[in-house]
């Protein structure tokens, strides 16, 4: 792959497992130097591991994302200790446990489903870009990266995981609103379904109609955003959605094996949101 991000600092934040250690290791791959957080330090150092294995390095910061002064200090101290921020990834989440095959109505769920998916999968992202973008200002520079779902679209999961991410989507759109004619960028990425350890481990074959062995890896998101990241025009994505496996294709990426994710755009018929 190409070195397109060496000398270029990133924060990941939920980089501990699944899809946000998936993306520090494409983004390591093409010479990013890559800061991860979230709670579990030995998960964390299990990322670093794999950062530099791709042949660049990386740090783990322990943060709880529940608490703002954290996740505050947390963006301060990697643009400190690096010198700067180019790319923060908004990909910290937590869910409630729940039958995904059969999910129950939100009436029967209890009313405590809010707080890991509005304060961690909502909240946490608003704060990290709140201290991120001044300091993005500053330098002249800087892309913010959230990571949403087609759930912003179609049903999928829950009617919270839904909320949470269409109020992603569309603090993308207004952030971008704000930003216009800076240099600062925020966009949304739509992964498809992705091969977690916990999905695998679910036992479970498909997730709304999609086939499990149709699943995309983690590591083709962090791929996929080194790409768009390398893009000099980058900022004609502002505000708008992309969909990793259609972004693969624009940008000629593919996933570990070589093979090429499909598009997930059949799950809910119909358009994207647009750039600013």
């Amino acid at each position: 792959m190409s070195r397109s991000g060496e000398g270029r600092v990133a924060l990941v934040t939920g980089g501990s497992k699944g899809v946000g250690q998936g993306i520090a290791v494409g983004l390591a791959e093409a010479g990013w130097t890559v800061h991860v957080s979230g709670r579990d330090h030995d998960r964390l150092a299990a990322t670093v591991e794999r950062v530099e294995a791709a042949g660049s390095s990386g740090r783990a910061w322990v943060c709880e994302h529940t608490d703002d002064e954290q996740v505050q200090s947390l963006v301060d101290g990697v643009h400190a200790e690096a010198g700067r921020l180019d790319l923060l990834v908004n990909n910290v989440w937590a869910g409630p446990r729940m039958n995904h095959a059969q999910p129950e109505k939100f009436w029967d769920r209890p009313l405590s489903d809010w707080e890991p998916l509005m304060d961690i999968g909502l909240r946490a992202h608003y704060v990290a870009t709140h201290r991120a973008v001044p300091l993005m200002l500053a330098a002249g520079r800087g892309l913010i990266v959230n990571i949403t779902s087609v759930g912003t679209r179609a049903y999928l999961h829950s009617t919270l995981y839904g909320m949470s991410k269409a109020a992603l989507d569309k603090l993308t759109h207004d952030a971008a609103v704000e930003l216009k004619g800076t240099d600062v960028t925020v966009i949304s990425l739509w992964p498809g379904l992705v091969r977690t350890e916990q999905l695998l481990a679910s036992g479970v074959t498909d997730i709304a109609g999609v086939p499990v062995s149709d699943a995309e890896t983690p590591e083709l998101q962090g791929r996929v955003l080194a790409a768009v990241a390398a893009d000099p025009d980058v900022a004609r994505h502002a505000g708008g959605v992309l969909i990793t496996a259609e972004a693969a294709q624009e940008y000629g990426v593919v996933e570990p094996d070589g093979g090429r994710p499909v598009s997930p755009r059949a799950m809910f018929g119909g358009p994207v949101f647009p750039p600013v």
